[in-house]
C-alpha cells in the first residue's frame, strides 16, 4: 500500500510541475522577456529583388501550398505552443480557430501533459473549430523513446492530427529544473514512429536550429519534414533560464544565445528534399516569404501570435494572421513571381553573415 501511495505521489508531483511551467511558459512567451539577446534569425540578410514591372495583378498571386499531403490556402503555420493547462485550452482553441478561417495549419504545443494525465485531452481539443485544418501532434523525443508506438499512436488519435511532430530540445533541457540529461538512442525512436505511426513525422527543434547533418540523419530515418525552429526568436533556453536557481540559472545566461539562425538552418538542408518549415523568430509576412526564398515550404510562427491574441482575442490573433498573409502576397508580387513557390528561384542577394553560415556549416 505505501508503494502503492508513493507512486501516486510522485505522479502527483509531476502533475504539478508541468501544469506550473506550461503556465510559466505562456506568460513568459507573451511578455517577450526571453528573445535572444545578440543573435538574430539572419532573415533580414535576404534581400528579394524589386520587381517594378511585375505585368499581373496582386489578386492572382497564388499562396496555395501542399504541406504534409494538405493543401493550404498560403505557406503559414501557427507554430506549436501550449496545452495542459485551461488557459492552454483557450490558447489553442482560438489560435486553431483562426487558422481555419485562413486555410493555415496549426501546431499544438507538446502532449506530454497527456501522457501523464489524460484528462487534460480536452486543453489540446481543436477538431470541433478546425474540422479541415492541417493539424499537427507534438511530443518531445525523449519521452517517445520511453513510450510505446501505439501509445503514442492514441495521442495523435485523440487529438486528429493530421502528422505528428517529434520535438528536440537538448539545449533547453539542460537548463530545465529537473530535464532530461540522457539522449541517447533517439534516430532508433524516429525510425520505429515513422515505420510504426500512420500519419508523417516531423523533426522539430525547439529554438536552437538544425543543422545540414542532423536533418541528412533524420531523412535516412525516413523523415521527410523537418521544422528547423532556428535561432533568433523566442530562446527556449531563456524561458528556462527564467525559471531556474543556482547553477542551470548561470548556465542559462552563457546558453542563452545558443543555435544556428533560422534563416542559416532553412538554407543548409534546401537542397535536401525535405519540405521545410521556417520557425524561430518569424515576425511578418516578410519573415515567411524570405524563409520561402531560402527554400522552405511554409513559415511559421508562434509568439506573435500568442501576444495578438493575448491583446485581442480571437479577432485580434485572427487580424494579425491577415497581415502575416498580406504581407507574404505582398513580397511575392514585388518580387516578380506569379506564386509563393516561385519564390524559391527569384534573384536575391545574400548579406555576408548569412553566406558564411551557408559556406561553412554546409561543407559539414
Amino acid at each position: 500500500m505505501a508503494d502503492t501511495r508513493d507512486t501516486q505521489n510522485t505522479q502527483d508531483c509531476q502533475e504539478s510541475i508541468i501544469g506550473a511551467r506550461k503556465a510559466d511558459h505562456i506568460a513568459l512567451c507573451a511578455s517577450g522577456k526571453v528573445e535572444f539577446r545578440q543573435k538574430g534569425t539572419l532573415l533580414d540578410e535576404v534581400h528579394l529583388v524589386h520587381d517594378a514591372l511585375p505585368e499581373r495583378h496582386v489578386d492572382s498571386i497564388d499562396l496555395g501550398t501542399t504541406l504534409l499531403g494538405h493543401r493550404l490556402a498560403a505557406p503559414v503555420v501557427v507554430s506549436g505552443m501550449t496545452g495542459g493547462t485551461p488557459e492552454a485550452r483557450e490558447i489553442n482553441r482560438d489560435l486553431a480557430r483562426a487558422a481555419e478561417a485562413l486555410g493555415l495549419a496549426f501546431g499544438l504545443g507538446s502532449q506530454r501533459a497527456m501522457v501523464l494525465r489524460p484528462d487534460t485531452a480536452a486543453t489540446y481539443a481543436v477538431r470541433d473549430v478546425a474540422p479541415t485544418a492541417l493539424v499537427l501532434g507534438n511530443i518531445g523525443l525523449v519521452q517517445a523513446r520511453d513510450m510505446s508506438s501505439s501509445a503514442i499512436r492514441e495521442l495523435v488519435d485523440a487529438v486528429g492530427a493530421d502528422a505528428l511532430c517529434v520535438h528536440l530540445n537538448p539545449a533547453m533541457e539542460l537548463i530545465q529544473p529537473g530535464g532530461d540529461r540522457d539522449f541517447r538512442g533517439g534516430l532508433k525512436v524516429i525510425e520505429r514512429l515513422v515505420a510504426d505511426l500512420p500519419v508523417p513525422v516531423v523533426i522539430k527543434e525547439t529554438g536552437c536550429g538544425i543543422s545540414r547533418s542532423v536533418a541528412r540523419a533524420v531523412r535516412a530515418a525516413g523523415v521527410t519534414a523537418i521544422d528547423v525552429s532556428g535561432a533568433g526568436g523566442t530562446s527556449w533556453v531563456g524561458v528556462e533560464t527564467e525559471r531556474a536557481r543556482g547553477p542551470e540559472r548561470l548556465l542559462g545566461d552563457e546558453l542563452w544565445d545558443w543555435g544556428i539562425p533560422t534563416g542559416a538552418s532553412v538554407g543548409l538542408s534546401a537542397d535536401l528534399g525535405l519540405e521545410i518549415i521556417a520557425t524561430g523568430g518569424l515576425r511578418s509576412g516578410s519573415d515567411v516569404a524570405r524563409a520561402l526564398a531560402l527554400g522552405a515550404t511554409a513559415g511559421g510562427l508562434a509568439a506573435p501570435v500568442l501576444r495578438a491574441r493575448q491583446e485581442g482575442g480571437y479577432e485580434g490573433a485572427l487580424a494579425f494572421l491577415r497581415h502575416i498573409v498580406a504581407g507574404v502576397r505582398a513580397l511575392t508580387f514585388l518580387a516578380g513571381c506569379g506564386s509563393s513557390a516561385q519564390l524559391r528561384s527569384a534573384p536575391r542577394v545574400l548579406g555576408p553573415t548569412l553566406r558564411a553560415w551557408l559556406e561553412e556549416a554546409g561543407r559539414r
